[in-house]
């Protein structure tokens, strides 16, 4: 379909381009030198002392939970509304994924509370995500996890950037894990990167991603071995030349491109509020810098959301949703732990819509959303 406002869209330009002709014409494609370079500016960028890129987030959920020894018998708490990989990331393992519900209908990230009653002597971990680009409560999670001696891992897919306290999402935790997705604020197709200030982790991590080999091709091209050994079980979770060459570009444009994102997100609740204020747009006292990777909205009791989405439609804007609740999933139906805790989830969840959002997204198309938005609703009332 010919979208008027498609829900994302790429800043690429020739800097891109001209980034992965460098790769094909340097002949090597494989994970090396300009993979070293993206994982380098990535850590500096939030002040992580190792980031370690891998061939997407879902491979770095893995391996997080993977790296802090979770298995059989262990159970890792986490929210019900992200994407489905944050919990097939625990099933990996044959760890438990034990549900906890959102804070409210303003607020869609883990609750710390729920965090709190969730847990039991099998409890691994947290795995907590930032919602739409916006940092968790994590100093009241870190105290929860310290108190209990549980690992947390941040499922920052939607928050590179993101900051809080002057302190980035990804170093919050014992490991997170951002990904790189085409609609992602950092974006080059596939990808990830797996972030850590633990050094006995992050040696894990690198050994984990390629197989188990204590040297890679490109070390052996580099002549610094000659062979290698295998010392773990792995993976092959790398990530190829081009597309690192990508993300030092995107990275290049991250910051600036995230202020877009806020400016386009303070127009649109301006607008919402002004053309429908029976509208709930949640996440509006955020306490730091967001990412504002998506624009969440929720519609008003009793609206019919496959109405409101199909009247979008007809107007030429794409919208989604943010997320069908994994809980909710056939896959999980026989695994559901907690699940009647989850009524602010299924709450959200029923009548969440995303907007467009993306740094190219003008003021005029932001004004045509949300008219559209507007005269949607009033549609649904006749």
């Amino acid at each position: 379909m010919n979208w008027r406002v498609p829900l994302s869209d790429l800043d690429f330009d020739s800097a891109e381009r001209d980034a992965a002709i460098n790769v094909i014409e340097s002949k090597w494609l494989t994970m090396g030198g300009v993979t070293q370079q993206f994982e380098e500016a990535f850590a500096l960028m939030i002040g992580a002392r190792h980031a370690i890129a891998v061939s997407s987030a879902t491979a770095g959920l893995h391996l997080a939970v993977r790296a802090i020894g979770a298995g059989p018998g262990d159970e890792i708490l986490l929210p019900s509304l992200t994407f489905v990989a944050t919990a097939n990331a625990v099933l990996y393992q044959g760890a438990q994924p034990v549900f906890c519900d959102i804070v409210g209908e303003r607020d869609f990230s883990i609750s710390p509370g729920a965090i709190e009653a969730s847990i039991t002597p099998r409890t691994k971990g947290i795995l907590v995500m930032h919602y739409g680009g916006y940092l968790c409560d994590m100093p009241a999670i870190l105290e929860i996890a310290a108190r209990h001696h549980l690992a947390v891992i941040e499922d920052a897919a939607h928050a590179p950037g993101t900051t809080m306290d002057g302190r980035f999402a990804g170093v919050w935790g014992d490991l997170g894990v951002f990904s790189f997705f085409s609609n992602k604020n950092l974006a080059i197709g596939e990808g990830g990167m797996i972030t850590t200030q633990d050094d006995d982790l992050a040696e894990k991590l690198r050994l984990m991603r390629s197989h188990g080999m204590t040297s890679l091709s490109w070390d052996r091209h580099k002549g610094h071995a000659h062979s290698y050994d295998v010392v773990d079980m792995g993976y092959n979770y790398r990530i190829d030349e081009i597309r690192s060459a990508l993300g030092l570009v995107q990275l290049s444009k991250l910051e600036k491109n995230n202020s877009r994102r806020r400016e386009l997100t303070t127009h649109y609740r301006n607008l919402l509020s002004e053309l429908t204020p029976s509208l709930i747009v949640p996440i509006i006292k955020h306490p730091g810098f967001s990412a504002c990777h998506i624009f969440p909205i929720k519609l008003p009791v009793g609206s019919n959301r496959l109405r409101f989405m199909e009247q979008m439609k007809a107007s030429g804007i794409q919208t989604s949703i943010h997320y069908p609740p994994i809980h909710k999933f056939h896959i999980y139906s026989d695994m559901l732990k907690y699940s009647d805790q989850l009524t602010v989830t299924d709450n959200v969840a029923n009548r969440e819509v995303t907007l467009p959002l993306y740094p190219t997204l003008t003021e005029d198309q932001v004004v045509m959303v949300a008219q559209a938005v507007r005269d949607a609703l009033i549609k649904m009332q006749n």
